[in-house]
């Protein structure tokens, strides 16, 4: 009698795993591929005993390690990334309204700064705290998804109650439709809708961590590259539906969403996001966190933990994203003067010709609104822009990472000894020609005709194949990193250009030629990181079944893994990291933005105001400072950079 085959839930250890055949226990004929060992046959093969029986847990099971990284098709990728482009249309919403919303309930420009600190600040501490608590989660159904669902859920309720603040607190303090809108329900409107800023930014900043570190997760890390590629897609998506949006009269056509602009784009925001992550959770399976080792760092909390957490995590981050962090640093410095007041910029150079002495407050208005239409118009531009780059740019970039064949054992503490007894030995056992992301191939026990299969499905593409018609467009030697730096001159470049701009359309066109530039920033950086942290993580889970598979003892006393696996940090805490570097520099930008405007503001009634357009070259001098940073960094993948 034999003994029944492992699981099929070891598929669930990796969705970047396909088990080869030994989740079988016969062939394509019937015959058995394993047979029960004799109790006495062999007695000094414990090892054998312990990994060959059916009831070894999944973690244990010698198909994990003898398996074939899958390559995903597009479909997967686009499910995969869905959700980041329903966060981006309520980022859009909050960038493009926010402010005129605010500044309608009557609150001030300095406080209207203090809520705007919100976004850096929280998620300077936010990611990097729901990073290190989605690594340590271990809801069976995922580590991401309770995030993404949590933040997405915390995302629609803060921002309509923002959107309805004022019919909150009038129905609170039982005020009629007709009350005024003046003293203690003026003052409680702008304290609610300033805590409900910080909510909101709060909430999305959970739900965006936990969307980056589910998308690391589940792409191979050979395709790292192509899922960051889709995610800029869907955020360029978001991006032109948001300033789309934005632009129309939405009243006049979803009456029934609300009365006004911003309630309407609330809730249109609101369904996208929760639809597209609602499809992302249900279509894409996470690893089971249960089948992981536990870690002696899970039992550790509160805050002082946490910051030690974040510092020990900050000194072991890896050379090459230590690299992209300091980039972004940089990088950032100059973004944000430019996502934030380019519409003003813009807007200045319209109404210069038109402010004359003596104009009404209300003629000044008028144009001012005008203005900020034009601004707008530019940015959806821009928007189009690089959704357009991002669309093409993929096609042009030679891959990193490449899912080449590999064989070799020398990462084997010992090798593998097959079944000693002839009668227990699969139909064939042979090395695997397939070894994805430059993971080193394994011994597989497959059967032939499943081999020969897989070979079939995952083999390189025939000629005449639409993928080897695509890799003709990739421009020899444009890689990654260097597209990043060519962005980063070109936005320099733009932004210097400022000098000698004199008219909006001038104006228009530099900002849409920036849009190439934040396409890159979309992709580049999350690919680069991505695939570091893919390949490591597959590193580490490889050598934890390994020490399985040679009776190694991975696990102390304490039933904890040993420390030298506690030194690699996982994805959410390091893309918690990586936003921290480019959260922090929006404060700092916020600062040296504020000392110019106190130093070369002029009021809105007065034309010659440059104020914003020096905030803006300062910005691109902080970019060159990050290109040559990038223009330092070696290339991924190079020999020279693996430790």
């Amino acid at each position: 009698m034999s003994r029944s085959g492992p699981s099929l839930d070891l598929d669930e250890r990796s969705p970047l795993i396909r088990a080869v055949n030994t989740a079988r226990n016969s062939d394509v004929e019937g015959r058995p591929l394993v047979e029960e060992e004799d109790e006495s046959s062999d007695p000094g093969s414990e090892r054998e005993e312990r990994y060959l029986n059916g009831n070894r847990p999944p973690s244990e099971t010698i198909g994990l390690d003898d398996s074939t990284l899958e390559h995903k098709n597009p479909l997967y990728l686009i499910l995969l990334t869905l959700s980041i482009g329903g966060l981006q249309i309520v980022w859009s919403v909050e960038l493009s309204n926010g402010s005129p919303y605010l500044l309608s309930l009557g609150m001030s420009k300095a406080l209207l700064a203090f809520v705007w600190l919100a976004g850096p600040l929280t998620g300077t501490l936010v990611q990097p705290y729901i990073g290190i608590r989605s690594d340590r989660c271990r809801v069976s159904w995922g580590k991401r998804k309770p995030f993404m669902i949590g933040g997405t859920l915390g995302t629609v309720a803060s921002s309509m109650a923002l959107a309805y603040a004022r019919d909150i607190v009038r129905v609170v303090a039982g005020l009629g439709r007709d009350a005024p809108y003046s003293g203690g329900y003026q003052t409680a409107t702008i304290i609610l809708a300033t805590v409900l800023m910080w909510c909101l930014d709060f909430s999305i900043n959970t739900v965006q961590a936990a969307i980056r570190a589910f998308i690391v997760d589940n792409a191979p890390s050979h395709q790292q590259e192509s899922a960051n590629a889709w995610a800029s897609r869907m955020t360029g998506v978001g991006n032109v539906l948001g300033y789309v949006f934005g632009y129309l009269n939405l009243p006049r056509y979803f009456h029934f969403f609300g009365n006004t602009q911003f309630k309407v784009l609330v809730v249109i925001a609101s369904i996208a996001l929760s639809s597209t992550v609602l499809i992302s959770v249900l279509a894409i399976k996470e690893r089971n966190p249960q089948l992981e080792p536990p870690s002696r760092k899970d039992a550790a909390g509160g805050l002082v933990a946490f910051f030690k957490q974040v510092f020990v995590s900050i000194q072991r981050l890896p050379p090459q994203i230590r690299q992209v962090c300091k980039i972004q640093f940089f990088h950032w410095i100059g973004w944000f003067p430019f996502l934030f007041y380019i519409t003003t910029y813009i807007g200045q150079l319209y109404v210069d010709p038109f402010l004359k002495p003596g104009l009404s407050d209300d003629e000044v208005e008028k144009l001012w609104g005008k203005a900020t239409r034009i601004g707008t118009f530019a940015l959806l531009i821009y928007a189009i822009t690089s959704f357009a780059s991002n669309i093409i740019l993929p096609f042009l970039v030679v891959p990193t990472y490449r899912a080449q064949p590999v064989v070799a054992v020398e990462d084997f503490d010992r090798p593998i000894t097959p079944p000693s007894r002839p009668d227990m030995r699969p139909r064939s056992y042979s090395w695997s020609e397939h070894a994805y992301s430059g993971s080193q191939s394994t011994l597989t026990f497959a059967s032939t005709v499943e081999e020969s299969r897989i070979r079939r499905d995952l083999g390189p593409p025939r000629a005449g194949s639409v993928q080897n018609c695509l890799t003709r467009l990739q421009i020899p030697g444009l890689t990654l990193r260097r597209a990043w730096l060519f962005s980063q001159l070109l936005f320099s470049l733009c932004t210097f250009s400022t000098i000698l701009i004199t008219t909006p359309l001038a104006a228009s066109i530099m900002t849409a030629l920036v849009g190439i530039s934040w396409s890159l920033t979309l992709w580049a950086p999350f690919a680069l990181i991505s695939a570091e942290i893919s390949k490591r993580d597959e590193v580490r889970r490889k050598k934890q079944r390994q020490r399985l598979i040679h009776g190694d003892d991975d696990l102390g006393v304490d039933g904890n893994v040993n420390a030298k696996d506690e030194e690699e940090d996982q994805a959410g805490v390091i893309l918690g990291l990586h936003n921290v570097a480019i959260s922090a520099p929006q404060i700092l930008a916020t600062l040296i933005s504020s000392v110019v405007f106190k130093l070369l503001q002029k009021p809105r009634n007065e034309p010659g105001d440059v104020s914003v357009g020096w905030t803006l070259r300062i910005g691109g001098l902080a970019t060159l400072v990050s290109a040559f940073i990038t223009w330092r960094m070696k290339e991924p993948g190079d020999e020279d950079d693996v430790e």
